[in-house]
């Protein structure tokens, strides 16, 4: 594993974050596996082992993964990641994230982007998002999280049509009552 300052350890009273090793491969899959979790991403057969293991294979290469642990249990329960930081613009991209079905809806997944973001706006000015014109459910979160829409759909190379969403570190600061 390769370190970046998009590899930190992050903790929250629920969550802890760890960059990925090659030895998380087991535990991920076992959250992975649930064919409900793809239902509405862009790849939705990734809960196939031969189609996880590539997605896995590159979260390890990314220097941007990150492992969810549950505080309490010391247990897997997705992962996320930093991705295409540009220095220059000051931006870095959160996602390719995915949470096992018992803790979707709420206080994981906030406290998840909480952390992530808080982590982020201290070495950028902008974070996007990326996600499936028809993944409902992801647009409807980050919505929640202040993040607005770009206009138009963007063509991510290999991944296909995207809407892209952008939250910058004043806006996120605002919203926290940080002013």
């Amino acid at each position: 594993m390769i370190k970046s300052i998009w590899t930190p350890i992050l903790t929250g009273q629920l969550i802890r974050l760890r960059p990925i090793a090659e030895g998380d491969f087991n535990s991920l899959y076992a959250v992975a596996c649930d064919p409900e979790l793809w239902k509405l991403h862009s790849e939705p057969n990734r809960y196939e082992e031969k189609v996880f293991r590539s997605f896995f294979d590159k979260a390890l290469k990314s220097q941007g993964c990150l492992v969810i642990e549950d505080v309490k249990t010391g247990r897997v329960i997705g992962s996320s990641r930093y991705y295409e930081y540009v220095p220059d613009r000051k931006q870095v991209v959160i996602g390719y994230t995915f949470l096992e079905r018992a803790v979707w809806g709420g206080v994981y997944n906030k406290e998840l982007k909480r952390l992530m973001l808080d982590y982020a706006f201290q070495h950028v000015e902008t974070v996007l998002f990326h996600t499936s014109d028809s993944n409902l459910i992801s647009q409807r979160a980050l919505a929640k999280l202040g993040a607005r829409k770009r206009k138009g759909l963007i063509d991510l190379p290999g991944i296909g049509l995207r809407i892209e969403y952008s939250l910058t570190k004043e806006d996120w600061q605002s919203l926290r009552g940080e002013s």
